[in-house]
């Protein structure tokens, strides 16, 4: 069996994500813009793999975006002994 050939796509979608590992948001968002590139234009071989291309570009936007917007993590409710009193609870809420 012959060696997978990568495709170019893939060759420039792998050093984003290094650069989305090394949190060089820079290097990423410029990597981000030669995959948009590749995608605008026409196609370049009779396979037609713009479908997966585009999606290996909607996974990128998103995965920078995500690095870029992280989520404030969520504590949990208190357990226990130190737990405040449903009452406790309305009375706070009422106050707004």
């Amino acid at each position: 069996m012959p060696p997978r050939v990568r495709r170019l796509f893939d060759k420039v979608l792998i050093p984003f994500h290094m650069a989305c590992d090394q949190r060089d948001f820079e290097v990423a968002e410029k990597l981000l813009r030669v995959l948009e590139m590749m995608v605008d234009r026409g196609p370049t071989n009779p396979d037609g793999d713009r479908r997966r291309n585009l999606d290996g570009l909607v996974a990128a936007h998103e995965r920078l975006w995500s690095l870029r917007h992280p989520t404030q993590p969520v504590s949990p409710p208190p357990v226990g002994p130190n737990r405040p009193t449903r009452s406790a609870i309305v009375r706070r809420m009422k106050r707004g």
